[in-house]
């Protein structure tokens, strides 16, 4: 009998290590190991996917490996640099009627093919709504193709007036686009608000078909930013073909639309599309071939970013996107080798990095232990606080409140409040314009005089002394108001996020009380908050920008007087208005980079620092770990469609996890033998009461 028990639990032992695998932990099905696959997460589930409406950063994570506009971002380059895409080169403007129009002409390079999709099969197009019901995904249906005209350019440039859809850059556009709001008006006469609108029935003015791989585009005035937004999925084709194939009746009801099954020509296309839990990007069969760049810029050749200089691309045969809702099993499966990067949160920030209080940051020992690698990249962002321009305190352009405006500036310690608030991640900014943009000055020619001196090769802030001299000089010895004798108190709004607000008041509190200035904080809630902007009953507040494009007019137009936010409801919310700097934005905004320009923004942004009208806080710096294994990851703050450029070593990745993850197999001997020896006395009492019954009777 004790026999037959060890020989049971010993079974059991097999058939668990057996049944385990050679590795225990493996979230993926058992046929990927092996195989040339990303895995990356996602949060939050994409809202649109249809270009026309798409325009967030997790949604262009799909979007953009999957359309191609005509333009796209050299993959290396910094500054940012416009190269082709599926155009046969950037396009120029022709400035026609002395200055009254401007004209692009887009031609297209010929031979390009859409990826498998259904709706290039005819029969596809008039389906019962009983074949739609068996239907698990589009892909279910025979797939057709066919090549990528100009016609579909024009069609997705018609859909941003589409009157069922809300493009997000329309009131834009329909500035610019000759015809584009009569054009929208049009549509919405016509529109029955079922069925299909076939835009191809409706001519826009402003849009002409040249030839079959040429359009042109005509704009009212002069617009050269026009050629980044030629670069953003918003001007990507979308064939009529995929319009028709999903309005069919009870497709939307399966979520067979445009905006949960995108069709393009780029590398990828997605083929499972399940935002609760996984989404799949894979290989397209039809794609028309790419070489991965062979420029970068300084140190990319040393980094190995050059090493696939010239080779076609993609690389990657399959993307798996997991949705993690939870920060820590995310991080820990990174750890474990099953995603191939990581952003950093502030959770798991001291243990991925070290930050030196000289010199650049890098991982931690352990991670280095691992060959995990960080890269880093200063966002075409900005966040500042903003002094309200028609506030009679802090605003204007008296001696008295620019005096006061550059001793809270000299006293607000940005620096401290990256390091402590942001694990250190960003750059104390010098002015409106980011890193990464023209215009941009590195270096001692860069600071901003007002607050920082340049010592041992780098920008110092001034010292508190200067700040309360100048805060005497406004007026306000010791935070009093001469004239009063009254103690001066400055109000700030801000958006309440929750609990961890307090400590970033408390701390901004600190930074006025340096100067014996009183702050009082008012904190509401979004629309609140944006609705005092508007009316101009701020005084001091917080506010971000983050580029559409990478060009300094982006940056530059927030302080632009005609378009403040009180007066017209642009996007200077501080109201600023220097009739100077006004005078060379308009000047300056319709030209093309060059020595020139360079030097009017030089003068636009001395104005600005001379005003004040900005506390000119912080440029985020993005941090993200990548795996050995993981090749030619670059970060790109303008675009998205960097999937196509990395490379996996699939043998490396494949040793590496099994080696992180062999399974701990003691516990289970220990709990085995602990059975075996809890059994020996019972196998014992039952061996005596069997003999003993055995025994024959007297």
């Amino acid at each position: 009998m004790r026999l037959r028990i060890t020989l049971i639990l010993l079974a059991f032992l097999a058939f668990l290590l057996s049944a385990c695998g050679e590795v225990w932990n493996d979230p993926y099905p058992a046929q990927e190991r092996g195989k040339n696959i990303l895995y990356s997460s996602f949060a939050e589930r994409p809202k649109h996917l249809d270009p026309v409406q798409s325009y967030t950063e997790d949604e262009a994570n799909f979007t953009q490996q999957v359309y191609e506009p005509p333009l796209q971002y050299q993959y290396l380059k910094r500054p940012y640099e416009l190269v082709a895409l599926t155009a046969v080169e950037v396009p120029k403007a022709q400035v026609v009627e002395g200055g009254k129009f401007t004209i692009y002409e887009v031609r297209i390079k010929p031979g390009i093919r859409y990826q498998p999709h259904p709706a290039f099969v005819p029969e596809n197009q008039s389906l019962s709504g009983q074949a739609i019901d068996r239907l698990r995904s589009p892909y279910d249906l025979a797939l057709g193709t066919r090549e990528l005209l100009a016609d579909d350019y024009i069609y997705q440039i018609k859909r941003l007036a589409h009157p069922r859809l809300h493009s997000p850059i329309f009131g834009l556009m329909a500035g610019y686009i000759v015809g584009m709001n009569e054009y929208a008006q049009e549509l919405r006469a016509a529109d029955r608000r079922e069925g299909w609108l076939d835009l191809r029935q409706f001519p826009l003015k402003g849009v002409e078909r040249v030839d079959a791989h040429t359009f042109r585009v005509t704009l009212n005035g002069s617009y050269p930013q026009f050629v980044y937004w030629l670069a953003m999925p918003f001007f990507a084709p979308v064939p009529w073909e995929a319009e028709k194939f999903f309005s069919q009746p009870g497709m939307e009801r399966k979520n067979f639309t445009l905006d949960w099954w995108p069709v393009g020509t780029g590398a990828y296309m997605l083929t499972e599309n399940n935002p609760n839990a996984r989404m799949v990007l894979e290989r397209n069969p039809n794609f028309h071939g790419e070489q991965y760049p062979r420029e970068g810029e300084a140190g990319d050749r040393k980094q190995g970013l050059l090493a696939d200089a010239g080779k076609p691309i993609p690389f990657i045969d399959k993307v798996v996107f997991s949705r993690e809702k939870e920060s820590i099993p995310y991080w820990n499966k990174f750890l474990q080798g099953y995603y191939d990067m990581s952003g950093i949160n502030s959770d798991v920030f001291d243990q991925a990095v070290r930050v030196p209080i000289e010199g650049d940051a890098a991982v931690s020992p352990e991670m280095q232990e691992k060959g995990i690698q960080l890269s880093t990249s200063v966002g075409t962002s900005t966040g500042y606080l903003a002094f309200n321009w028609d506030d009679p305190v802090v605003g204007g352009s008296s001696e008295r409140a620019r005096k006061l405006r550059y001793a809270i500036s000299v006293a607000f310690d940005v620096e401290e409040q990256i390091s402590i608030f942001s694990n250190g991640r960003g750059i104390a900014a010098q002015g409106p314009i980011a890193p990464g943009i023209f215009g941009y000055t590195e270096g001692r020619e860069g600071i901003n005089p007002v607050v920082y001196d340049w010592v041992d090769g780098k920008p110092q802030r001034k010292p508190i002394e200067v700040a309360r001299r100048l805060l005497a000089e406004a007026g306000y010895p010791d935070g009093r108001d001469a004239r009063t004798g009254r103690p001066l108190v400055l109000y700030l709004d801000t958006v309440a996020r929750g609990p961890g607000d307090k400590a970033v008041f408390d701390w901004t509190r600190a930074q006025f009380d340096k100067l014996s200035i009183q702050l009082e904080i008012r904190a509401t809630d979004w629309n609140r908050f944006q609705e005092k902007i508007r009316k101009g009953t701020t005084q001091i507040f917080r506010l971000g920008w983050n580029a559409d494009y990478p060009d300094p007019e982006n940056f530059l137009f927030l302080l632009h007087g005609p378009q403040a936010k009180v007066r017209s409801q642009g996007e200077n919310a501080a109201n600023y208005v220097n009739p100077e700097y006004d005078a060379l934005f308009e000047k300056m905004k319709n030209m093309e980079n060059s020595p020139e320009r360079k030097r009017i923004i030089d003068r636009m942004v001395d104005i600005a620092r001379h005003d004040a009208p900005w506390i000119w806080g912080v440029h985020p710096k993005d941090y993200s770990l990548r795996h050995a294994w993981l090749a030619n990851n670059k970060p790109n703050n303008m675009a998205r469609n960097n999937i196509k450029y990395l490379k996996i070593d699939v043998a490396k990745r494949e040793a590496l996890r099994r080696q992180w993850n062999r399974p701990v197999l003691w516990p289970l001997a220990l709990t085995i033998a602990i059975l075996l020896l809890s059994a020996v006395p019972a196998v014992i009492s039952y061996r005596r009461r069997e003999r003993m019954a055995a025994r024959p009777a007297s």
